[in-house]
């Protein structure tokens, strides 16, 4: 198998993978979206609400509000050794909240959020949470814990998770009379005119939708267009509570830990 970064940087990154069956680079994608941890506001202790927003509603706008993570320092509450219904230091954080408008109306925003470990935080601090009017306070103790995107979209450590086959198109030049008419009507710019001629000017952004095909007006058409079969294009857009990189690190444990289970499993059936 090979690997490429083709580009990267604190949130999204985009891979190359030459010689891996889809069914391997789908169990990824699933892993990353539904079984890798990350950390979330799980339980919320209201003490004081006099805004407008029902306490209810506020709790579900702090669950979905993303948190840094800390994969080494936390455990799952299921894997804990404290056996706790409440939790621990080793899998809880204890996050308050509060906030007063004293002058007019203000907005609340994630960056007022005060973590017990500063390492714990929103991944953004202009996150509105809640308005508050004239005289309105909001007083709160939040609980947040590791948990897993299978139980709530609020643990998904990805907002996007993707992969496509790697596009290849062939140009049959000494048919081609460079109309143009594949460049004006692809939506992803991925031809170019050059010397009177179409090439293909960037190949990854093809979508494979055919519409360059069907535009030539020359039957059967010139370019050809399918796909690498073991190649593909894998895009991975963090929410920011991980860096992809560690997204794609702790999916591939996580697919070798369940592949080992397995195997075990199998073997106790055949004895």
């Amino acid at each position: 198998m090979e690997i490429k970064i083709l580009d990267k940087n604190a949130t999204t990154m985009r891979l190359m993978i030459r010689g891996a069956d889809v069914t391997l680079v789908n169990a990824l994608r699933r892993i990353m979206l539904a079984e890798v941890p990350s950390m979330a506001i799980d339980e919320v202790v209201i003490i004081d609400n006099s805004s407008i927003l029902q306490d209810e509603i506020i709790a579900h706008r702090l669950g979905l509000t993303p948190l840094k993570t800390d994969l080494d320092s936390y455990n799952l509450p299921g894997e804990c050794e404290c056996k706790s219904e409440f939790g621990c230091s080793l899998c809880r954080v204890t996050i308050t909240l509060n906030a007063e408008a004293n002058e007019g109306t203000r907005t609340v925003y994630s960056g007022e959020l005060v973590s017990e470990n500063p390492e714990i935080v929103p991944v953004s601090d202009k996150i509105p949470l809640i308005k508050l009017a004239k005289g309105q306070k909001l007083k709160l103790e939040a609980y947040a814990r590791l948990g897993k995107g299978k139980n709530h979209a609020k643990w998904q450590p990805v907002s996007m998770c993707a992969y496509k086959y790697l596009p290849k198109i062939e140009i049959a030049s000494e048919k081609c009379t460079g109309c143009a008419k594949c460049v004006e009507i692809c939506p992803k710019k991925v031809f170019a005119i050059k010397a009177d001629m179409v090439e293909v000017r960037d190949l990854l952004a093809c979508n494979l939708c055919m519409d360059c095909v069907e535009a030539c007006p020359q039957k059967p058409s010139p370019i050809k267009v399918s796909w690498e079969k073991n190649a593909f294009i894998m895009n991975i857009e963090s929410t920011g509570v991980l860096p992809p990189e560690r997204i794609i690190q702790e999916a591939t444990k996580i697919l070798d830990k369940q592949l080992k289970e397995f195997e075990e499993q199998v073997k106790v059936e055949v004895k």
